[in-house]
């Protein structure tokens, strides 16, 4: 698989300036105020209010549909070029005419659930591709409790690329990347506005990304500057392929033309006590517990240990980057990895070959698609189920962590606690959970356990069954030590995870007690000996954490060993898979 990497000012420069957005602002004063909780909810109840979990899961599972996709994305590619700094005035080429129809389908979406749903765009000035002014386009579906005044974000990009990032003189249908996402967005639009959520949910379409992720990082800026309260991102980036191409940014495809329409990545950011991390445990959970029960095809989740492929980035990294919580759907099978630089690039991706499908019997009819609208529609269902959980979940409680005698967890709940109901996310090797735990009835629950270091995060659950976003994430070593855990060493080099890992491992110190040193890193050795990497890490008390990038396709076993100022301090396996 061939890797790059992308520098996106030193890229780009030649393209647009660099310097930040101004002149942000809603051109939808209403759909602002909602956002920041500032409304009267009874004004948007619905005639027939239809806000049970049950419903809400069984009824996205049963209206998302793969023809009202495939409709969309029939739409989209007669733009002919999204690119940012394409056409903004005529009626049907270009990124204006695609932003303005996009902006209609809010409105007839709005139209059809008793004016339910808000349009709007968010326009802010920056030179992008010799255009000054920009919009993103996203529309607001107000909640009914404006006490917690935290919104559920739904996005995807709408701007597509040739070889060239502002060429807009060839085809871009952009129909992979990202027309798979914006039809996504517009799906769940249709389909979620019709239930009743206690959170707000926001469906964007941004512009800009292909650029330098400026449509969403002028959104999480305005969110940051006005202060709405933001309670999950789930951007959808390249969602619809099922089909490998010659190359692909790893960790992905085993080799060209592999088919794979069972399974979606989440990436997000961070390793222990990341919330980014908690939303993509967050949302597999959520539909392995409502989905998949009912799923025609089910759909395996991987949680990946990057925040996105090798070089590469997406538009949840703006609102990652303000600390709001966010992860990135991917398929997982890519047509490239977007190397159009490379002489040899053959693939679809950022190249005029990103179109619908192809005319295989000359017959002027599109009869082989590139994108797979039923796997598009299956992700479109994992999207709409967490974010109507998230919309209609009880708060996030805190709690504490320890140990009391042997093999004993202790959790116990410190806030929220009206609901006595709360579920225990237990991991340890692995980015995702190895056991979910539930206890009522009660605001303490101790877990037996085996001996290991364990990180473990919880829940509230309300009287229906609805888990909260889990909690800040914590540690415990249970021991064979009678009573309490035995004092900690100072310093302690943690397993990496996940082990065994894909083509990136997070490994992590734990200091317990403040340590003082001039110098200190990681060192990678393979089973021989030799050094393959060294990677400095700083050291402060708790938790620590570097990412390891091994490289895709690169299996075997190597020693990690934290050294500080010249010492080894201790020596640790991790193995690699692919």
């Amino acid at each position: 698989m061939k890797l790059f990497t992308i520098i996106i000012i030193a890229a780009l420069a030649i393209c647009f300036d660099a310097r930040a957005q101004s002149n942000t602002t809603s051109t939808d004063t209403l759909a602002a105020k909602i956002m920041l909780g500032n409304y009267d909810p009874t004004a948007y109840l619905p005639t027939t209010i239809i806000n049970n979990h049950d419903s809400i899961s069984h009824g996205v599972n049963a209206r998302i549909s793969p023809d009202s996709l495939h409709a969309t994305l029939d739409i989209l590619r007669t733009f002919t070029n999204r690119n940012t700094g394409s056409d903004t005035l005529s009626s049907t080429k270009g990124i204006g005419a695609a932003r303005r129809w996009v902006y209609s389908k809010f409105q007839q979406i709005g139209a059809a659930n008793e004016n339910r749903l808000i349009p709007s765009y968010l326009q802010f000035d920056l030179s992008i591709c010799s255009i000054a002014q920009h919009r993103d386009i996203f529309a607001v579906l107000p909640g009914s409790d404006t006490t917690d005044r935290s919104v559920v974000i739904i996005e995807g990009h709408i701007d597509s690329r040739d070889s060239n990032v502002c060429d807009t003189s060839l085809a871009a249908q952009g129909i992979e990347d990202n027309g798979s996402g914006t039809a996504l967005v517009l799906e769940l639009a249709r389909v979620m506005s019709r239930y009743y959520y206690k959170r707000t949910i926001v469906f964007i379409v941004t512009i800009g990304e292909e650029q330098g992720l400026y449509g969403a990082q002028a959104f999480a800026n305005y969110a940051h500057a006005t202060g709405i309260k933001i309670n999950g991102v789930l951007n959808n980036d390249v969602v619809g392929g099922i089909i490998c191409g010659h190359t692909s940014s790893a960790p992905s495809c085993p080799g060209y033309e592999d088919i794979d329409s069972t399974h979606v990545r989440l990436f997000s950011y961070g390793g222990f006590n990341s919330f980014h991390k908690g939303l993509s445990r967050y949302i597999k959970l959520a539909y392995n517990e409502r989905i998949l029960p009912i799923a025609t095809v089910p759909m395996g989740i991987n949680i990946m240990t990057p925040e996105d492929r090798t070089g590469r980035g997406g538009d949840h990294i703006p609102f990652r980057g303000l600390n709001y919580p966010a992860m990135r759907f991917t398929a997982e099978n890519e047509a490239g990895d977007a190397d159009v630089a490379s002489g040899s690039y053959t693939d679809r991706q950022h190249t005029s070959r990103d179109s619908i499908g192809i005319d295989i019997n000359g017959d002027g009819i599109i009869d082989s698609f590139w994108v797979d609208f039923d796997y598009l529609a299956r992700n479109a269902v994992i999207n709409a189920n967490a974010a109507g959980m998230m919309g209609i979940a009880p708060m996030t409680p805190d709690f504490t962590l320890s140990t009391n005698g042997v093999n004993n967890l202790v959790v116990n709940i410190t806030t929220h606690p009206e609901y006595l109901n709360y579920k225990i996310g237990v991991r340890t090797t692995t980015n995702d959970w190895d056991s979910v735990y539930q206890f009522t009835g009660s605001l303490t629950d101790t877990l037996i356990v085996p001996l290991a270091n364990y990180i473990v995060s919880v829940s509230s659950v309300d009287s229906n069954g609805v888990e909260s976003l889990f909690s800040e994430e914590k540690t415990a070593n249970v021991t064979a030590v009678n009573n309490i855990v035995a004092a900690p060493k100072p310093i302690e080099l943690l397993q990496n995870k996940p082990n065994p890992a894909d083509e990136a491992t997070m490994i992590s110190v734990q200091i317990n007690d403040k340590i003082s040193y001039k110098d200190t890193y990681i060192s990678i050795r393979d089973m021989n000996g030799k050094e393959v990497e060294r990677t400095a890490i700083t050291l402060n008390n708790g938790i620590n954490e570097i990412m390891y990038w091994h490289g895709y396709n690169m299996a075997g076993t190597f020693i990690y060993t934290l050294v500080i100022d010249g010492k080894t301090i201790e020596s640790k396996r991790m193995v690699f898979t692919n």
